[in-house]
């Protein structure tokens, strides 16, 4: 990874990291509370993949990812926002422990936790979001992985199991649970490297791990280059221990974008879809009850479609969603 020279601890999430012209980084948190009544995601880019200002600026020669930084949150349940507002250099902070993007920050202590700071304004729905999340990982992952042949795409799950604080004032929530953190970079666009591809996390149950909160990750993607990419994963704090993958199912679309959904799952047991939680042209989050190593659990789960991205009409609808300020 392309790391500045005080980025020197390998445990650290790398916020100081010197991202290439045309590429990206993001820091990406999802959480659900005990009762699965809540749930949270917030994505931190620079150089934001997603961005319809960075994807015509790359155009223009106009790819510097520093211009193109944006925090993305997403609330789910009694009062769901969302919001994504993009910012240009001079609202970007890094140092090795911090990453800040306008009003909000990402800060990583000593103690290896991870405190949040929000404070964002939704759109179209100019809705507030602010508070705090405190993140405490059961162990640290760090083991990156290339997606694909020639390394340009890497991802790293910091902290594949970890327990969440929910603590906002905007709206009013407060909330405990299990929560997970990674990292991606990439030396080019991410719609450059690939079509399509699913991922899912999910708690293991406790009988599995008794001494210790292990996870298992799918990642499924269709690349560029190289072909279908496959990888199963099972984290804890014995480290990393690869499993055959398991069969792939089709999930229902859906409903409103008719997005493909597709989640790998013990044969005789096909995953079902629980709850929608985004239905955008061009990617979908659920919440899926699954069977995985023998064990039901429950997974957050996405779908991205690049090919989708890429469309004039998706791109024509992006900034009504993701506004864009000077500061």
């Amino acid at each position: 990874m392309n790391q500045t020279a005080d980025s020197t601890n390998a445990r650290a999430p790398d916020f100081d990291l010197s991202v290439p012209h045309g590429g990206y980084a993001w820091w990406y948190v999802d959480a659900l509370s005990e009762d699965h009544r809540h749930g949270l995601t917030l994505i931190a880019f620079v150089g934001s993949v997603f961005s319809p200002y960075y994807f015509k600026g790359r155009q223009k020669g106009l790819n510097d990812p520093r211009d193109y930084c944006s925090v993305n949150v997403c609330l789910y349940g009694d009062a769901r926002r969302w919001t994504m507002t993009e910012r240009r250099a001079g609202s970007l902070t890094q140092r090795p422990e911090t990453l800040a993007i306008g009003p909000s920050r990402l800060h990583w202590d000593r103690h290896e936790t991870l405190s949040i700071a929000i404070d964002e304004l939704g759109a179209p729905i100019p809705q507030r979001v602010r508070g705090s999340v405190r993140l405490t990982p059961s162990y640290i992952n760090e083991q990156v992985f290339a997606l694909d042949e020639a390394a340009r795409h890497r991802w790293r799950p910091i902290a594949p199991s970890a327990r969440v604080e929910v603590d906002l004032q905007q709206p009013s929530s407060r909330w405990t649970g299990h929560a997970y953190f990674d990292h991606n970079c990439g030396d080019e666009p991410l719609e450059d490297g690939f079509s399509y591809w699913d991922w899912s996390r999910a708690p293991l149950n406790s009988a599995a791990a008794p001494n210790n909160d292990a996870c298992a990750i799918l990642y499924n993607m269709q690349r560029r280059e190289g072909g279908p990419k496959t990888l199963a994963l099972r984290f804890s704090d014995n480290g990393c221990d690869p499993f055959e993958p398991p069969p792939d199912h089709r999930l229902p679309r859906t409903a409103v974008w008719q997005m493909p959904r597709a989640s790998q799952a013990d044969p005789s047991k096909p995953p079902r879809v629980v709850k929608t939680l985004e239905d955008t042209p061009f990617y979908s989050r659920s919440v899926i009850n699954s069977r995985l190593l023998n064990q039901p659990l429950v997974a957050v789960h996405e779908s991205l479609s690049l090919d989708r991205f890429r469309s004039p009409i998706v791109q024509s609808m992006l900034p009504f969603r993701m506004p864009r300020r000077r500061r």
